[in-house]
């Protein structure tokens, strides 16, 4: 089993699934005590329109891709604040528009774009080292800024309004946090594809807080999962000649229903 690793490829995909388990069990965290778990969703959608852009004028679809997913971050963050729009509503606009924009970019450009469905449905087999040192730069900046406003985070997580109370800018935090789930959904879509990126994003955390008792705990019992999810996947997706994104979620899922029923 472990000899499969001995391919440069294989590890290749070990490293980055590694990077992106770190990243899922520190900011997965937030995305579930902060209740904007579609809000990744609807990033991910929108950062397909940067993909087709990437793709329209030639250039790396993945930095087009971040540009987006920022931009729907700031976007959903700013129409929900400050107008009479709901959250989910500004969600399902992004969602809609930056698939459009992708599919329109995409037809457009010429040529055939071979490797389109890996960022649709993830291929972390395909991830070269350019790619893992953009993911590793992207994880370590936003595991920095965690470092860094811990407490600030914390109290957004569970008392936005004393947060307030005290003088803390909420709502600038609240975009810097959508900000970071914007930058680990770019992450996660080299490795599981746009439309898996929720399921890695949140099962580590969900499955973390079922069973630890302090935030430090969630986060490492998610990072553990989700290194071992990328593991398991990619043995059993080797084995089986099965596409390796829907098999580390597969296996995700699995120990989450399993948690589930465990879990008292």
């Amino acid at each position: 089993m472990i000899e499969i690793f001995a391919y440069e490829f294989m590890q290749r995909a070990l490293l980055a699934g590694i990077v992106a388990a770190i990243l899922c069990g520190v900011i997965g965290v937030y995305v579930i005590l902060n209740r904007i778990v579609f809000i990744g969703g609807g990033i991910a959608h929108t950062a397909f329109g940067g993909i087709g852009l990437g793709y329209l004028i030639g250039k790396d679809p993945l930095i087009f891709a971040v540009l987006f997913s920022v931009a729907a971050a700031l976007g959903i963050g700013a129409i929900s604040d400050r107008s009479k729009v709901s959250e989910d509503t500004a969600i399902g606009v992004f969602w809609a528009a930056g698939m459009s924009l992708g599919i329109v970019f995409v037809s457009v450009s010429r040529g055939y774009a071979p490797d389109l469905f890996d960022y649709l449905f993830g291929n972390i087999l395909a991830v070269s080292w350019g790619d893992l040192r953009l993911i590793s730069i992207l994880t370590l900046a936003m595991l920095v800024l965690v470092a860094l406003l811990n407490k600030d985070l914390l109290i957004l997580s569970f008392d936005p309004s004393y947060g307030e109370a005290v003088g803390l800018p909420v709502k600038e935090l609240h975009l810097l946090l959508l900000c970071m789930v914007a930058l680990s959904v770019v992450v996660l879509i080299k490795i599981v594809g746009i439309i898996l990126v929720i399921a890695l994003l949140t099962i580590p955390g969900a499955i973390g807080r079922q069973h630890a008792r302090s935030i430090k705990g969630i986060m490492a019992l998610s990072i553990l999962l989700g290194a071992s999810f990328v593991f398991v996947g990619l043995v059993i997706s080797y084995q089986l000649n099965i596409p390796s994104g829907a098999t580390i979620i597969l296996a995700a899922a699995a120990t989450f229903f399993v948690s589930t029923l465990l879990t008292r």
